[in-house]
């Protein structure tokens, strides 16, 4: 049985906890992300470890069909000091009933979009609310987080760097 590491010490070879965390990347408790599939970049978001799942400030939600399929159109706001609106359309994915910290439940529609956060680019899911009244528009779930092999340092803020969109068509999912 090996003995625990102690403060300080560096770690010995074949550590698993090691080999996992050179694979995370360290974001801070505040990051810039890009929803390009939405035609968003420059969005400031709060990382939420105690939601599950991401949400996006969004009104004016509509449900509609096309091809046969489900979609959803909505307004979606970002921004603090300047108020910006951007109109969107995204495949529904489902519906999705949300309790609050305060116990209040909520059911709202569910979307999958890609997400660029730093360097990294994979498809999040986002429940869509009004979040008017909150500070950030957007707050980044637990699932994102694993999702995107993600680790939340909470004393740092706008570790990465801004997103740069690569071309639309390597996106995961880009049509």
């Amino acid at each position: 049985m090996r003995r625990p590491l102690r403060r300080g010490e560096p770690a010995r070879r074949g550590n698993p906890r090691v080999n996992v965390l050179a694979q995370l990347n360290v974001i801070g408790l505040r990051e810039w992300i890009a929803l390009p599939q939405l035609g968003m970049v420059g969005l400031r978001a709060k990382i939420d470890t105690g939601a599950s799942t991401s949400t996006l400030h969004a009104s004016d939600i509509q449900p509609f069909e096309r091809d046969g399929e489900r979609w959803v159109r909505f307004t979606a706001h970002f921004g603090t000091l300047v108020q910006r609106r951007h109109r969107c359309e995204a495949p529904m994915v489902s519906m999705k009933t949300i309790k609050s910290s305060n116990g209040h439940a909520q059911t709202r529609y569910v979307i999958r979009t890609t997400m660029v956060l730093g360097d990294r680019v994979w498809p999040i899911e986002f429940t869509l609310t009004c979040r008017k009244n909150m500070r950030y528009r957007v707050l980044i779930g637990s699932k994102a987080l694993v999702d995107g092999h993600l680790m939340v340092n909470p004393a740092l803020s706008y570790v990465q760097d801004k997103p740069v969109l690569p071309a639309f068509d390597t996106l995961p999912g880009g049509q």
